[in-house]
């Protein structure tokens, strides 16, 4: 049984799978560093990092401190909420 989080998580896994995009889902665990997005990837020569959220969840700083630095760097950064997964098209173009 999925949480709310963990079903748009599934489908965002569905989504990356289906396109063969490289990724992985950083497990932090306390040793890792906090506010990783919670899929990091590359995705036609881009780097990405994709944080997923349910319902009305918003970015805690720490989260929204990293996916500022992804996004300085040039990478891509999503906040992906079940009602915005359409947005990861934009990696396959």
């Amino acid at each position: 049984m999925y949480t709310p989080e963990g079903r748009v998580k599934a489908s965002v896994k569905k989504l990356l799978d289906q396109h063969k995009v490289y990724y992985f889902m950083p497990a932090t665990g306390g040793y890792g560093r906090s506010g990783v997005p919670d899929f990091v990837g590359c995705a036609r020569g881009k780097f990405f990092a994709i944080e997923t959220k349910a319902g009305r969840g918003q970015l805690t700083a720490l989260q929204l401190r990293e996916i500022n630095r992804i996004t300085e760097s040039g990478g891509l950064a999503f906040v992906i909420y079940q009602d915005n997964i359409k947005d990861l098209e934009t990696l396959f173009q």
